[in-house]
């Protein structure tokens, strides 16, 4: 299995962990098809009142994407629409009001922000990292951009967005900029996002969706019109898959800047 849940009937918080470790969570196809099926069927699920996200093992939350499934999913010919496997992976955009937190440890980056973005609030792992190497493969960052400059001032955004592999946001300057809500202790993201979400879990359902639904509300407008540009500037401004593919087979470890 490549997700993993957890449920604690007497606090109402469901555990859900990516489990890809050796491939540092990146998400192949089925893992995505299961992300929507899991926040669909939630909506169902009484007993569960909050949810907490995470990663397997301490490289990493999510390494979006997975190489493999990108090159598998076909694409049409028009400019007008791509094919995107990861538009359905977060709650909102399966239309669950249920609280997530996503607790985040080692790197972030890529098609984890369609997940971190719509998570309501982060806690970090001070090793947490965040970056968005799209623009370094000559891809261009279209969703993955219009979540984040959601959830942290546009300078901080474009910055991630433009600096690609160059650079990676550390969890204390993520804390700085409010993309993230706590920095803990080593080790101890998962404990602290499972006791906020316990305390959260323990108010009245309809009180909690509710607030969800408008805090969302607050940036839905704004959001859904940036994403309907999306598509055409990934048409537009992505290179030819083989070039892609001789970037990637081209990087090297190592040479980043963590600030």
């Amino acid at each position: 299995m490549t997700l993993r849940t957890t449920t604690d009937k007497d606090t109402g918080v469901a555990l859900l962990t990516l489990d890809r470790p050796e491939k540092l969570n990146a998400l192949d196809l089925p893992t995505a098809a299961t992300l929507s099926s899991f926040w669909r069927e939630l909506r169902f699920d009484d007993s569960v009142r909050a949810v907490v996200v995470t990663g397997a093992g301490d490289r990493a939350f999510c390494t979006g994407l997975d190489r493999d499934a990108a090159t598998a999913v076909p694409q049409p010919s028009s400019p007008y629409t791509i094919e995107d496997p990861l538009l359905r992976i977060g709650p909102k955009s399966n239309d669950l009001w249920k609280p997530v937190i996503a607790a985040v440890n080692g790197m972030a980056c890529g098609g984890a922000f369609y997940l971190l973005g719509e998570s309501d609030f982060l806690v970090a792992d001070p090793s947490a990292t965040f970056f968005d190497p799209h623009t370094t493969y000559g891809m261009v960052s279209a969703f993955e951009s219009v979540l984040m400059a959601q959830r942290m001032p546009y300078g901080e955004a474009a910055r991630m967005a433009l600096m690609g592999t160059a650079e990676r946001m550390s969890a204390r300057r993520a804390y700085e900029v409010g993309l993230v809500s706590e920095v803990t202790d080593p080790g101890e993201a998962v404990t602290a996002a499972v006791r906020c979400a316990e305390v959260i879990a323990g108010y009245p359902p309809e009180a909690v969706q509710g607030t969800v639904r408008a805090c969302w509300a607050a940036q839905e407008a704004a959001r859904a019109h940036a994403l309907a540009y999306a598509p055409h500037l990934v048409s537009l401004g992505n290179l030819p898959g083989k070039r892609q593919a001789e970037l990637f087979a081209g990087r090297r470890p190592g040479g980043f800047r963590v600030r």
